[in-house]
């Protein structure tokens, strides 16, 4: 004796065609950002996974920005702050940053799809990278202690420059 309704297989067809409709909507009327995987796997690429990920200072004033020129921007994590400038120029952009405290700790500027810059900050915590293609960018602090040893790293949240 067969209990299954045929009706219940209509049922769900049709159930199966709506659902189906529905997902293409979605993607047609609010599809996710271009490029949003590809800048979450960046996000979360990082060769050394035991970081601290810094905060942006005053980051209600950036929510939900995509693109554009982000000027200054203030990043904060236990007691180290880093300060960094984005000037364009064309498709690069040159950054000039200040850690505090200051120290000759190796910054490096991650941009997707290209290779890392680095460079060491002075004394004074200042460093300028020059020459940095535009993209999704995250900058890596690995500081160093008080005797020049290898430090804890920071990373930044990503940024689009």
């Amino acid at each position: 004796m067969n209990d299954i309704d045929p009706r219940d297989d209509r049922r769900g067809q049709e159930d199966t065609a709506v659902l189906t409709e529905l997902n293409r909507l979605v993607y047609e009327l609010d599809a996710p950002p271009v490029g949003l995987v590809e800048r979450i796997q960046f996000a979360v690429a990082l060769e050394n996974l035991d970081v601290e990920v810094a905060r942006w200072e005053r980051a209600g004033s950036f929510a939900g920005v995509r693109g554009g020129n982000p000027g200054t921007i203030t990043f904060t994590v236990d007691n180290l702050t880093l300060m960094v400038n984005f000037t364009p120029s064309g498709a690069r952009h040159r950054i000039d940053g200040w850690l505090v405290p200051a120290g000759e700790h190796t910054v490096e500027v991650r941009v997707a799809e290209h290779e890392s810059s680095t460079t060491k900050a002075d004394d004074g915590g200042r460093f300028v990278l020059a020459d940095v293609p535009t993209g999704t960018t995250q900058i890596v602090v690995h500081l160093v202690n008080s005797r020049g040893e290898p430090g804890r790293t920071v990373v930044t949240p990503t940024i689009m420059l």
